[in-house]
């Protein structure tokens, strides 16, 4: 059991962490909750040993090892995917050499009878039991599973780390620290990086964990799925609830109601007996009265109303400049990386003051998109902004794009205009730098922080056209709410990329799914789109699976024509050749669906015998993992099929 006792760390005359004790048992599933910057990644790290000086005690469990994922990790270079994932087995590697060289020695050896020879033998027993203990055995398919589990491909597992993005190189060190199984895994903000196939991978994952997990997120689900109890640092003070997230949130809501109930009780009654008091003074026939009173009141164990952090910034875009009538426009468009192609021969409108979301399976071309429309990617089709189109973009990284080195202050002097300079310290004020925090460093600011930062950095200049992806980042529920209120407010044009169905919620009038290298317009925010859809929830929508409710060709009867979102004009009767191709038409799709049911059941049965990996490696194994990934390929191929089926059939 980890134990922390009376832990106080102030920086400045900022206290962050207040005389904090909790303990953290060895099965223990918990989130750590706060506002951004209230000290939840500072107490991890006391935890984690990255943080020495402080106030109090730390216990640690004899030869315990904790296992800290956290936000500023020096990713390793130069190795493929499968290499620097395979370090995690350090310890296993050297015995696997160990071993090796022991049954070299054992065979180039004779001397059956001697003491040598027998040491030899009792040496490559224990290296051969320890070697197995720590999953030696396993260790490939071990890593391989893990990696397929946060989204690498296998094609993926040769390429060097230095090709891919931060985000993708933090999921290779987090499938490092699973592998590595630590009796005690800190885990600050794991699912920033990561889809919703890898997040509810990961999830499962965590829920048979044979260790302690403790886990700061702001991602409701997944607190609500993971996690069995709840810390929260509030203005240094720590407080224990034994509930997931959402039981938490009533929990304390109740708690806070019934605290300031006994505390308005108990002023009312203090103010009740002082009245009685100064009434009883002046009368000498109740002066020994007013006495007794008093001393009541000394005794009176007086209840203490604790502060509440309250504060969150305060965010408005300024006006929109005026703009030409359409925005963006883009017809035939298309977008390959070598072979994979993304986006085929795509049109795309976006009025001008129009919001729009895009939503869908990652590696769909979301954030493709928003890039070539910034400019930051090259494709083929046309692509035409409006006149006096001004753009502000927030990348899904922006917040580890900024520079470490400088301060606060100095971020964003980088890109204010003259005029904008007098105005600085205010605009950081609303985002919550004030005073001395303005010349704190970028490097030590919380993720949170960051993201605040970044985002006071979109209001140096007026823009018409804002493009957002997956602003929600590292952004507390508070800060989520704010900035959801801002855009709602701001008048210009809006693209947004997110996998928050409460932030999208009502923010904009048409939803744009990305599928199959195609867009498909609806035109209503994201709950509409969900019903039409027949999803009961964004995470159906990156796992790609339907609601039992309605079949795939139910659903994309609703679909709105891409372009600029007209309506569809109102059926027509079919005359009887139309009929004869419409039924047709509609066998085709019919066989495919059933084709794509006896796909999935198949790759289903083939997931449960390739997850054994008891005979990894053999020739049947293999046979089943080539089939697997057939079988994964024509399913796509009768996707394909099934949407160009479906598109002929909604012809009619």
């Amino acid at each position: 059991m980890i134990a922390l006792s009376n832990i106080r760390i102030q920086y400045g005359g900022r206290v962050v962490l207040d005389n904090v004790s909790t303990t953290i048992g060895p099965r223990d599933r918990i989130g750590l909750v706060g506002r951004n910057g209230a000290g939840k990644s500072t107490l991890m790290k006391v935890i984690a040993g990255h943080i020495r000086t402080f106030e109090g005690g730390l216990s640690l469990p004899t030869a315990a090892r904790i296992g800290f994922l956290h936000q500023d990790m020096n990713i390793p270079k130069g190795k493929s995917v499968i290499e620097e994932t395979m370090t995690a087995f350090e310890e296993v590697l050297e015995l696997e050499n160990r071993l090796a060289s022991i049954q070299r020695e054992l065979e180039r050896r004779d001397d059956y009878e001697s003491k040598g020879y027998m040491d030899l033998l009792n040496d490559f027993s224990d290296a051969e039991e320890r070697f197995r203990h720590l999953g030696g055995a396993t260790m490939h398919a071990d890593a391989e599973r893990i990696l397929s589990g946060l989204g690498f491909k296998v094609k993926d597992f040769g390429r060097l780390t230095d090709e891919f993005s931060g985000g993708w190189q933090m999921r290779v060190e987090l499938a490092k620290m699973l592998l590595q199984k630590p009796e005690y895994l800190l885990l600050d903000e794991p699912t920033n990086h990561l889809d919703i196939e890898s997040i509810i991978w990961l999830e499962g994952f965590l829920k048979d964990y044979e260790g302690a997990v403790v886990v700061i997120s702001h991602d409701r689900t997944f607190l609500d799925n993971v996690t069995k109890r709840t810390l929260e640092i509030e203005l240094g003070r720590l407080s224990d609830y034994k509930a997931p997230y959402s039981l938490y949130l009533e929990l304390r809501a109740d708690r806070r109601e019934k605290m300031e109930s006994a505390y308005a009780n108990q002023q009312q009654k203090i103010a009740q007996t002082e009245r009685l008091i100064e009434k009883f003074r002046a009368k000498a026939t109740k002066a020994k009265m007013a006495q007794s009173l008093i001393k009541q009141l000394d005794r009176m164990d007086r209840l203490e109303l604790q502060e509440e952090d309250t504060s969150s910034m305060r965010l408005r875009f300024p006006p929109a400049p005026r703009c030409g009538d359409i925005a963006v426009q883009i017809e035939g468009l298309s977008k390959s990386y070598g072979d994979l192609q993304v986006l085929d021969h795509i049109d795309f409108q976006l009025d001008r003051g129009e919001r729009v979301a895009f939503v869908g399976k990652n590696g769909e071309g979301k954030t493709t998109l928003a890039k070539i429309i910034l400019g930051l990617e090259a494709a083929q089709g046309s692509l035409k902004l409006g006149h006096n189109v001004s753009i502000g973009y927030y990348a899904q990284n922006q917040s580890d794009a900024l520079h470490g080195s400088l301060t606060v202050l100095q971020t964003i002097e980088q890109g204010a205009p003259p005029e904008m300079r007098p105005r600085l310290r205010n605009i950081l004020g609303s985002f919550l730098f004030s005073g001395e925090d303005a010349d704190k460093k970028v490097s030590v600011l919380s993720g949170g922080e960051r993201a605040r930062l970044a985002l006071a950095c979109l209001l140096l200049k007026p823009i018409n056209l804002l493009v957002l992806d997956e602003p929600t980042n590292h952004l507390d529920m508070i800060s989520k709410e704010v900035l959801k209120e801002a855009i709602l407010q701001y008048d210009g044009a809006l693209i947004v990329v997110s996998h928050d169905r409460d932030f999208l919620t009502d923010l904009c009038g048409r939803t744009v799914e990305f599928r199959n290298r195609k867009l498909h317009n609806y035109l209503g925010d994201i709950q509409y789109f969900l019903e039409k859809r027949n999803y009961d929830d964004l995470r159906a929508v990156s796992l790609g699976t339907q609601n039992n409710k309605a079949t795939a060709a139910a659903a994309a009867t609703q679909q709105q024509p891409s372009g600029n979102g007209a309506q569809k004009s109102a059926p027509r009767v079919l005359d009887a050749e139309e009929q004869k191709e419409f039924k047709r038409r509609q066998r085709i799709v019919q066989q495919s669906e059933k084709r794509i049911e006896e796909l999935e059941k198949q790759i289903h049965d083939l997931e449960g015998l390739i997850a054994d990996t008891t005979h990894f490696g053999s020739p049947a194994y293999q046979k089943n993992l080539a089939e697997y990934e057939q079988r994964k390929k024509d399913l796509d191929a009768e996707m394909a099929r099934w949407e160009e089926a479906q598109s002929a059939l909604d012809e009619l």
